[in-house]
């Protein structure tokens, strides 16, 4: 019986740690996700900066014959980093190939990838400031010379040798620029900060979205879903989802404002978006602190949360809306805080005006 290669890739899997897909097969961050995903430009809502310089760049890349400069994606998960890369190629016409900085574990694994680009292709590595330096130090030549550095023997023998690549065009997200290293950065020539969404842009996924699941949602339930979401479009669209399950069982023909009041309080979201660990955390910090100021490493034990979840997930949003903030000594609430949860202060006044803080 003749065996099975098992490092060919097939229509069915992912081909090695490097999770490449193939170039027809949209990206499987989350399968549920997948339909809801823009396509194009045109079809990517909000962060209009953002689309309008690079619409600019894609189209004279194109007309110049050439791969795109190298794109660096910085902001919160969930703001669209990565379906953005993948817009980016369907607007290029170009070759998709994704992975993340954890599964390139060796030098290796990247000439694996690099050495079979074709030309143009868009190579999107997410969570790059986790990238190991030997596989950083790799990437300073490939992005600068499409070439790469392999070193053949060993010992006295040894000798480096180039291997030229195909132009190609590399995306990388992240969620902490500042722990990305200034040479990486230095060699990115399109950068891309994403900020939370508008509320009249989020409603506007909200309608989107509807129409793709072929859901109907009344306009102030739409206004409601989209001030719920965070400014976050993953989060809206999973609300969107269980909403459409409370209206489904409930036998309503579509999301109406009371189903989706009643799913919210389900789910345990206020208006503002702030779910149950949000407000334990806002909580936390007033009861326990005093209003703060509290060290990151002490208020994620409190959570029972780790530090990058703390970081990543849940302050910005705190610190956008404005409900905490960051100071040089630690966390600490604002009034708003203390407003939104109808807590009162200890002694009239909010940690950050005993501290002579200024908000």
């Amino acid at each position: 019986m003749k065996k099975k290669d098992s490092n060919k890739p097939n229509d069915e899997t992912l081909s090695g740690p490097t999770g490449m897909l193939h170039p027809e097969k949209p990206l499987a961050e989350d399968e549920k996700d997948l339909s809801l995903r823009p396509r194009s430009l045109k079809e990517f809502m909000g962060q209009t900066q953002i689309k309008e310089n690079l619409s600019v760049f894609i189209t004279a890349a194109r007309e110049r014959n050439e791969s795109l400069d190298h794109l660096f994606l910085i902001g919160p998960p969930g703001l669209g980093k990565t379906t953005l890369a993948q817009v980016v190629a369907n607007e290029l016409g170009a070759e998709f190939k994704v992975t993340s900085a954890p599964a390139l574990d060796k030098p290796k694994d990247l000439a694996g990838i690099l050495t079979t680009v074709t030309e143009k292709t868009v190579f999107f590595i997410d969570e790059i400031h986790r990238l190991k330096p030997a596989i950083e130090e790799m990437l300073y030549i490939a992005m600068e010379d499409y070439e790469l550095d392999w070193i053949i023997g060993q010992g006295p023998s040894a000798r480096t040798i180039r291997i030229p690549i195909q132009p190609f065009t590399l995306v990388g997200a992240t969620t902490k620029a500042g722990n990305v290293s200034s040479p990486l950065v230095g060699r990115f020539g399109i950068t891309c900060r994403f900020s939370f969404y508008e509320a009249a842009d989020m409603e506007a996924i909200v309608r989107r979205s509807a129409g793709i699941l072929n859901t109907k949602v009344d306009n102030d339930a739409a206004a409601l879903l989209a001030r719920s979401a965070r400014g976050t479009p993953r989060v809206v669209n999973r609300l969107l989802r269980r909403m459409r399950d409370f209206a489904q069982i409930k036998g309503e023909p579509s999301i109406t404002l009371p189903v989706v009041e009643d799913g919210l309080r389900r789910l345990e979201i206020d208006p503002l978006g702030l779910e149950k660990h949000d407000r334990e955390i806002l909580r936390i910090i007033i009861e326990r602190y005093n209003g703060g100021p509290v060290g990151a490493e002490t208020l994620a034990i409190s959570i029972g949360e780790s530090v990058d979840t703390l970081e990543d997930y849940y302050e910005p949003y705190l610190i956008q809306a404005g409900l905490i903030q960051r100071t040089p000594r630690g966390r600490v609430v604002t009034a708003m805080a203390y407003e939104h949860l109808k807590l009162e202060p200890r002694n009239g006044k909010i940690a950050g005006q005993v501290e002579g803080l200024l908000f």
